[in-house]
């Protein structure tokens, strides 16, 4: 079992912490009244933003988590970007959830699209097709192709994918970050064994979400 590190607040919200912790110091130092809400701020910005260590388990042909949150669905529909029936597992984040996304399993990016759109709630079935979304197909070493789509939110407003097409790609890897409450959908071959059920709370990396 592996651990994968990073530090422990995600670069995209560096800029973000940065300016918040700046205005609430000086409000503090001025005995402004208003430095309390903004420390408040500064707390959400400081969690919100929080990249854990995570511990990634070994074994062969699984699929990991790509993000923390809550199984919403699972079911057998069409992976619209292969035009291939396949098992959808979605996870949406709350804004209370970490943000960071991972690679779900190890391979090579075989494309990548990006789609802007609406920004409904991530929960809706219909973001997952109507929402800024930015998909890439991964093939695995033993030739099983898993699409991992990140999918704006109602808030979130910014999707951040790291990873090109052709590029290899590791299990666990941080590949990208999506702002504010989202989803990630995971579309699975139809042999796939699903190990988690509709409402379990995951984790990235930690999670086994199915076997293929």
């Amino acid at each position: 079992m592996g651990k994968s590190t990073y530090p422990i607040v995600a670069k995209e919200g560096w800029p973000f912490l940065g300016l918040s912790l700046l205005i609430s110091l000086v409000l503090t130092f001025t005995h402004n009244p208003l430095s309390w809400p903004t420390w408040i701020i500064t707390l959400f910005i400081l969690q919100f933003f929080r990249d854990p260590a995570r511990s990634k388990p070994s074994g062969k042909d699984l699929v990991l988590s790509a993000a923390d949150g809550k199984v919403i669905v699972i079911e057998k529909t069409i992976d619209p970007y292969r035009n291939k029936e396949a098992i959808k597992v979605s996870v949406f984040m709350n804004v209370f959830n970490v943000h960071s996304n991972k690679s779900p399993v190890d391979g090579k990016i075989l494309e990548k699209f990006y789609y802007p759109g609406k920004f409904l709630n991530a929960s809706l079935s219909k973001a997952s097709l109507e929402n800024e979304r930015c998909a890439i197909t991964i093939e695995t070493k033993s030739g099983k192709v898993v699409t991992c789509v990140q999918i704006a939110g109602l808030i979130a407003r910014r999707i951040l994918c790291y990873k090109e097409k052709g590029q290899s790609i590791m299990s666990g890897e941080r590949y990208g970050f999506i702002r504010f409450g989202s989803r990630v959908d995971l579309y699975l071959p139809l042999t796939a064994s699903i190990k988690v059920s509709l409402g379990q709370t995951v984790k990235n990396t930690e999670t086994v979400i199915a076997k293929i």
